[in-house]
């Protein structure tokens, strides 16, 4: 699997930035709460985190749950601040790979937009 540069990470935390929303990531010494909003089209049905200097993905962060377009919103409880990849995969089973994403660098959360998604798409050459 072709992992995104850092262009796409740079696009999604300048969306975050931009956002400015509430407080929703609260760093500790050793865990926190990433707060994830989805504003893209697309449900979220799967949420894959790797540390970044491992090559192997971890369980689904998901489960069962879905992140719903427009809005849904999810929480990840005690992540070790770290920097992770993430993908994500959407209703169509697109996926999308963001790698080294700094959990613990914002407050804002993490914002999944349209233009991250149609990005990472057009990045992978699908």
């Amino acid at each position: 699997m072709k992992k995104v540069s850092m262009t796409l990470a740079g696009v999604v935390l300048a969306t975050i930035a931009a956002l400015a929303l509430p407080t929703t990531a609260v760093a500790a010494s050793d865990n926190s709460i990433v707060h994830i909003k989805n504003k893209s089209d697309w449900e979220i049905h799967h949420l894959f985190m790797s540390p970044s200097d491992q090559d192997h993905w971890g369980p689904d962060q998901l489960g069962e749950k879905v992140i719903a377009a427009g809005g849904g919103s999810f929480e990840l409880h005690k992540v070790p601040c770290d920097t992770w990849d993430i993908k994500i995969v959407d209703e169509d089973g697109d996926e999308c790979v963001i790698t080294g994403v700094d959990i613990c660098a914002s407050k804002e959360g993490w914002v999944i937009t349209n233009d991250a998604l149609l990005s990472c798409e057009s990045d992978s050459g699908d």
